[in-house]
């Protein structure tokens, strides 16, 4: 008991200094940057680099490389595109883009400094230029400092920046040379510690940092023990103290000057990043993060916006796109309605956006891509007063950090696929929704939702079991799924759940497979009888995802969950489960609903969260999350129905009394099996603007209702609107 008690009392400490540190850093930021500063005002720019040295280690004598790369064409083409600011490529593993003292510089640019070339054509245009600048990525300069390198446990040299190391003083030189060109800002890019093992780095600087902090010698690898705790926080914080000395270095010769870093705080992104989604992402003056459909997938654009926000309250948020097909270096260029649906869909979820081009591998501009770029940015701006306003959500997804370490541990898609299921059934089921961390979490923020759904959240600490019974108590309703509150401080299992007493349960046992089934009665009333609907009765469908038996102390039980049967070989050891065996006998109640003060809790005994994202995604899996949300809160605000291509997005504008609903519309033709990884599918291009109906029904009176979009018909009932669009954007602009 007094280990686990001192785990939570440190959980607890870390967590509030973390949500101090982006509090203070929120204020730093509102009291340092003015609101005329470059970022306030700006709605999309562009980042423009070079292709062929991103790899590292190219060719330091190819005089071909960067030899038509022009400052001056660049901010010119920027411009004529509608650029509220520009991101010029300084600095890469390679080569410095400018007249550097510190660094080589890209062999076919010869005398002419492209850094300077820029700053002198945008001071005519008053355009903000901001240099990129690249701290981790293997390549020459690495090559040239081993000292500065990161070491395996054995000594190893393994091609990365340590950030203990005396690189934090070489990096200082080097942006105090770009600060002397006036540039506006820094975009600092990739802050991690590397995407896969060897986790961390052993060298003499961490050795010694380690030991000096916690007493004991660092792990040898991954042991996830006490020890390995130390060592994620050492990891963690050698990353925000790196990031936060930068930022102060730079503040220091110019108070003006921007700092963003790239993040990857959010998924896919685990642990091994180095990176914690609040600790690392309130350490500039805003946050950058990218999507990129090619990596992150359709359907998660809105979601990173959506997750930065979350992990910087009240602070701007930028996003990357880029203008290929499949990733920033590939040199091709995407249809027009495939880039407007990217830029759109993140604007409309109050990010500000920059879109990527890296040039030839001479430096040449493609000419098709400004061109098409410059129409959606014309877009934008056109749009730009229907940006910035509240969001409204109904459900509050919340994120556990501390799962994606513990649980997730090598294989973070076992918890990411929870989490990012239910945002994909909350999305194609048009209920609003918005993100909760762990890290930051208040009573609050808790309070700003009806509805709080915890996705396999199965590390959870004492004070926020206490955050969440206060949020029940006061009214709230929560949502729990899988293993929720399951597992201790280090991922070991619990004899009984965290939420047993709110969720009014006893754990009996979790299912060691993810092929379980639910079944609801034949016929049923009254009303939990919502729960089933649009499920046919009698039938066991697959629920694919963590479950677990628990029986009723104070809660009703509804349905069943059933285990699957086993053949003699997998009983036996000799043969996969992978692939789902029909069900067998119920094993305890699908859910388990239980009233504790004002509020209501629903536990779902299986993972609809996990089974939505996976593989084997059934309607029926998703539907038992859009029903378990309206049960609970079963007059929303805003009730939206629209096919499942379609995102929704409401925000409101309380002091003029608006709201607006922007509808996106994904309509992307299928796609034939690939050449190789299958069954790893591109999304199709988006070629064609969708033609699609909607109905938006409202919980107060609405006066006045119009669409942007002239070839849009609305149609109103009273409080009910019909829809009928033709565009990849709408949005719906309502007055009440």
């Amino acid at each position: 008991m007094a280990v686990g008690h001192m785990r939570w009392i440190r959980f607890a400490a870390v967590a509030w200094a973390s949500f101090c540190i982006a509090a203070v850093q929120s204020a730093h930021a509102a009291k340092e940057v003015p609101d005329s500063i470059w970022f306030h005002r700006s709605l999309v720019g562009m980042e423009v680099g070079p292709t062929g040295a991103q790899f590292g280690h190219s060719d330091p004598d190819d005089a071909r490389y960067c030899s038509q790369f022009n400052g001056r064409d660049i901010v010119r083409r920027c411009v004529s595109a509608g650029c509220d600011y520009l991101v010029i490529w300084a600095r890469d593993g390679d080569y410095a883009y400018y007249d550097s003292k510190l660094l080589p510089k890209a062999p076919g640019l010869g005398q002419r400094d492209p850094l300077r070339e820029t700053m002198d054509e945008a001071i005519r245009h008053k355009l903000p230029v901001i240099a990129y600048c690249v701290v981790q990525q293997g390549g020459h300069y690495l090559r040239e400092h081993p000292e500065f390198e990161m070491r395996d446990p054995t000594g190893n040299r393994i091609g990365r920046f340590c950030y203990n190391s005396g690189y934090l003083d070489a990096m200082k030189q080097i942006v105090a040379e770009q600060l002397a060109y006036g540039i506006a800002g820094f975009h600092i890019d990739m802050m991690d510690q590397g995407f896969g093992p060897p986790y961390g780095c052993w060298c003499e600087h961490c050795r010694k940092a380690f030991e000096a902090k916690y007493g004991h010698a660092m792990p040898t690898g991954v042991t996830w023990d006490d020890k390995w705790d130390h060592m994620l926080e050492f990891r963690y914080e050698t990353s925000a103290r790196f990031e936060r000395a930068l930022y102060d270095h730079i503040k220091s010769l110019n108070p003006h000057a921007t700092v963003d870093f790239n993040y990857h705080g959010n998924p896919p992104f685990s642990w091994e990043v180095g990176q914690r989604p609040v600790q690392h992402a309130g350490n500039a003056d805003f946050v950058t993060g990218e999507t990129g459909v090619w990596g992150f997938s359709a359907l998660t654009v809105g979601l990173n916006a959506e997750f930065y926000r979350a992990a910087t309250p009240g602070l701007p948020v930028q996003v990357a796109i880029q203008r290929g097909v499949r990733m920033y270096h590939d040199q091709t260029t995407r249809p027009l309605n495939d880039i407007r649906w990217e830029l759109l869909t993140l604007l409309a979820h109050n990010a500000f956006v920059t879109m990527v081009d890296k040039t030839g591998f001479d430096g040449r501009l493609d000419p098709v891509a400004y061109e098409r770029i410059g129409i959606a940015f014309k877009e934008a701006h056109a749009k730009r007063e229907h940006f910035g306003q509240t969001p409204v959500a109904e459900v509050g997804i919340y994120f556990s950090s501390r799962t994606r370490d513990w649980l997730g541990r090598e294989q973070a898609a076992d918890y990411f696929q929870s989490f990012q299921g239910v945002h994909k059934a909350m999305v194609y089921e048009h209920i609003p929704w918005g993100i909760l961390l762990d890290e930051n979490v208040t009573l609050e923020r808790l309070r700003q939702f009806p509805v709080i759904l915890l996705p396999h959240a199965a590390i959870l600490s004492k004070p926020e079991v206490a955050l969440l019974r206060d949020y029940v108590q006061e009214g709230g309703r929560l949502i729990l799924t899988g293993w929720t509150g399951m597992l201790g401080w280090l991922g070991e299992p619990r004899e009984e759940s965290a939420l047993g007493e709110l969720a009014g349960v006893d754990l009996v046992r979790r299912l060691d497979f993810l092929d379980n089934w639910v079944r609801f009665p034949g016929h049923s009333e009254g009303p939990t009888s919502i729960l089933g609907q649009g499920i046919p009765g009698a039938w066991p469908f697959l629920v694919k995802g963590p479950a677990a038996v628990l029986e009723a102390t104070s809660a009703q039980p509804v349905g069943e969950l059933l285990e699957p049967f086993r053949t003699t070989r997998q009983r036996e050891g000799r043969e996969g489960t992978d692939w789902p065996m029909s069900a067998d006998a119920p094993v305890g109640p699908a859910i388990l609903l239980n009233e504790i003060g004002k509020g209501k809790v629903l536990t779902l005994a299986c993972s609809p969260d996990y089974a939505t994202a996976s593989e084997h995604h059934i309607v029926e899996a998703r539907a038992l999350l859009a029903n378990a949300v309206r049960f609970l809160n079963p007059n929303p605000r805003v009730r939206i129905t629209a096919p499942t291509t379609i995102e929704a997005i409401v925000t409101d504008d309380r002091a003029n009394r608006t709201l607006r609903v922007h509808l996106l519309g994904y309509n992307a033709p299928p796609q034939t099996t690939p050449s190789k990884d299958r069954p790893h599918v591109l999304p199709g291009l988006i070629e064609d603007a969708p033609l699609y109906q909607a109905t938006i029904e409202f919980a107060e009176r609405i006066k006045r209702a119009t669409a942007t979009n002239k070839s849009t018909r609305l149609t109103r009932h009273g409080r009910r609107l019909e829809v009928t669009v033709n565009n990849i954007h709408e949005i719906v602009v309502l007055s009440y």
